[in-house]
């Protein structure tokens, strides 16, 4: 069985994106999972796909609940949909959207066909990943590891901010001069 491999970008940084691998009988569902798991983001949000054109408009809905919004066109239900039923044209593209207070929107392009499925890999699978993810809650979303990682990077520990000449407000600094003030009391600047 041939498979399908995905370039999934986040919309406010293309060079962040990852690249799934999903077999074209396989559901919405398990590729919005599969998104989900590649990004390092939680499941606890509502999400849809929507079925795309070259221009990134949006066209039809692939819904992971059902709701009661008006629509023109009944959406389909991701657990229900084949990724297969979808794709109408070899550089098919979706929007996905998840967490619909926050709008994390992705850009979802068809970016290869393999023949042949590997027995050994359980699709969907996340096959490349390029750039940090975005952090789903701020700072705290960042697995430890990456947390470390921009610390040292950034050298954003205090040692680092006292010996860069960045001290605590009220402090003395080089000149001796109280609470950060650049000149003393009543002298004028000559320039």
């Amino acid at each position: 069985m041939p498979v399908l491999k995905f370039r999934v970008y986040w919309e406010e940084d293309e060079s962040v994106y990852r690249d799934i691998v999903i077999k074209p009988n396989q559901t919405f569902l398990l590729f919005h999972q599969a998104i989900l798991q590649a990004f390092e983001f939680d499941a606890k949000h509502k999400a849809t796909f929507f079925r795309s054109n070259d221009n990134w408009q949006r066209g039809r809905e692939i819904i992971l609940e059902l709701d009661q919004e008006p629509r023109k066109v009944a959406p389909l239900l991701m657990a229900d949909t084949a990724i297969a039923a979808a794709v109408k044209d070899p550089n098919q593209k979706f929007i996905y959207l998840y967490d619909f207070a926050k709008n994390w929107s992705f850009l979802v392009e068809l970016i290869g066909v393999s023949k042949d499925e590997n027995s050994k890999v359980t699709y969907p699978v996340c096959v490349r990943k390029e750039g940090l993810a975005p952090s789903q809650y701020g700072t705290k979303g960042l697995v430890g590891d990456k947390l470390v990682e921009m610390e040292e990077k950034y050298d954003l520990n205090k040692e680092g901010m006292d010996q860069d000449g960045f001290g605590e407000e009220g402090e003395e600094d080089v000149m001796g001069n109280e609470g950060g003030e650049e000149f003393g009391g009543e002298e004028e600047n000559s320039f």
